[in-house]
């Protein structure tokens, strides 16, 4: 169906955007499957299987952050040029071809082909898959950008409470080469993947700079709305840039911190048996998944800037109270708030991309603002194991991420969205991209003629 009933698909319109969200959310589950790692790491370090260490069996998920931002900034290059449904289906397949290679790695001496299928062609297409509903439903859904992407990465967080059970139950058919349940994980990504992004498109009509993602931008500060799009360029020539990608990188450094010794923490400090405490980092992946819904709602109705204010706060507090909470009932409830705040960042920052710089070029640009995820990634774990060590300072290690997350309060509280002359006279050379514009590729049956 190329028109809506009252002509060509113009974005906020339409039966069809409906049937689009479903399908990025499906997508975001498939590939959110990443952050059910821990049951894969688990089985590998079991003496009946490899018996790897566990710094050992965390390279692959490393890896995996790591190469997701490369992904991201690829495919968001490329999805502006040549459309979501193209950018997503190659993605997809790069994903589960590598999930599928990993499945081959049936030694201990296989490590490599681990590495090599999982962490860098997994991570670099799910990187590449992820940013594209991102992008694509900000122009479909103008009218409401931070409760409709929240809604999409929710899918993302999400992905480990499906993931999880399914993984387990493939490993226990094969408990000594637990890598076999790949075969199958790959093959059914690879169904979802292609079957959903099929549909994938961006409208072909985009309203220009003064609707849409601008709408939201009038709630980030005073000013006012953003008038036109930026280009990946332009954004990068604007403070602006870089104090959103230093939020989001505190906001994960802050929450990853707690999610990579939430098991351990929850044992040592509030007394969890081990499968207690292994429900309890189920229980929180929802909210994680939550979080995204949650916070990319409330950041259309406060607007961006307080929004990240209440995520940075509430993870900063909640940190400096976890070593103290000795009460399993506070410290579920706390480590709730962390992971609700965690997920919070990924459902809140792309809209405000959107809000700041447009929405024709925000896969590129906020593609490019994924390196905060990779730094997060790789800083808090590394920070918060250092700081506990083996003598267990929970106290230590959780006060100084608290401090660090609080003080970082005054990026939002500094950050204004950018004018119209932020980039200067080059930014003339773009201002027809606002208006009226029609769809980017992937939109050649639904333009009018």
């Amino acid at each position: 169906m190329s028109r809506t009933d009252t002509g060509p698909e113009i974005a906020g319109r339409g039966a069809n955007r409906w049937v689009i969200l479903v399908c990025a959310v499906l997508v975001q589950l498939s590939i959110g499957s990443v952050y059910a790692w821990s049951v894969f790491a688990k089985a590998l370090q079991s003496d009946a299987a490899f018996g790897w260490s566990k710094s050992k069996a965390a390279v692959p998920f490393s890896v995996v952050i790591g190469m997701i931002f490369i992904g991201s900034y690829v495919g968001g290059r490329l999805q502006d040029a040549r459309g979501p449904r193209l950018v997503a289906m190659t993605g997809g397949v790069i994903y589960a071809v590598g999930v599928i290679l990993a499945s081959f790695a049936q030694s201990p001496d296989a490590f490599w082909l681990l590495v090599l299928g999982y962490g860098v062609l997994g991570g670099f297409g799910l990187g590449m898959v992820y940013i594209v509903p991102i992008a694509m439903l900000q122009k479909w859904f103008p009218d409401k950008p931070g409760l409709i992407t929240g809604l999409a990465v929710a899918g993302f967080g999400f992905g480990a409470v499906v993931t999880a059970p399914v993984g387990q139950a493939l490993i226990d058919q094969s408990p000594s080469v637990p890598t076999k349940a790949f075969l199958w994980l790959g093959i059914g990504y690879l169904v979802i993947l292609l079957v959903c992004t099929s549909v994938f498109r961006n409208p072909a009509v985009v309203p220009d700079g003064t609707t849409g993602a601008a709408t939201a931008a009038r709630k980030v500060d005073s000013g006012s709305a953003v008038s036109r799009d930026f280009t990946q360029s332009e954004a990068l020539h604007t403070k602006q840039w870089y104090l959103l990608t230093a939020i989001l990188t505190m906001s994960v450094t802050a929450g990853i911190s707690l999610i990579a010794v939430a098991a351990g923490t929850a044992s040592d400090v509030a007394g969890y048996t081990a499968t207690a405490a292994a429900a309890l980092v189920g229980v929180l992946g929802l909210f994680n998944g939550a979080g995204r819904i949650f916070w990319g709602w409330l950041s259309d109705l406060v607007g961006k800037m307080p929004a990240f204010l209440g995520i940075l706060g509430v993870q900063g507090v909640c940190l400096l109270l976890i070593p103290h909470a000795a009460n399993k009932a506070l410290f579920g409830v706390l480590a709730a708030l962390v992971y609700l705040c965690y997920g919070g960042a990924f459902g809140t920052m792309p809209s405000t991309a959107g809000a700041f710089f447009g929405v024709r070029n925000v896969g590129a640009i906020y593609g490019l603002m994924l390196i905060g995820w990779s730094i997060g990634g790789v800083v808090g774990p590394l920070l918060i194991a250092s700081l506990i060590g083996s003598e267990k300072a929970y106290n230590v290690g959780f006060t100084v991420i608290g401090i660090i997350t609080l003080v970082a309060l005054v990026l939002p509280l500094i950050t204004k969205k950018p004018r119209r002359d932020a980039v200067g006279a080059a930014g003339n050379r773009d201002t027809r991209s606002s208006r009226g514009t029609t769809g980017t590729a992937d939109t050649a049956d639904t333009a009018p003629r």
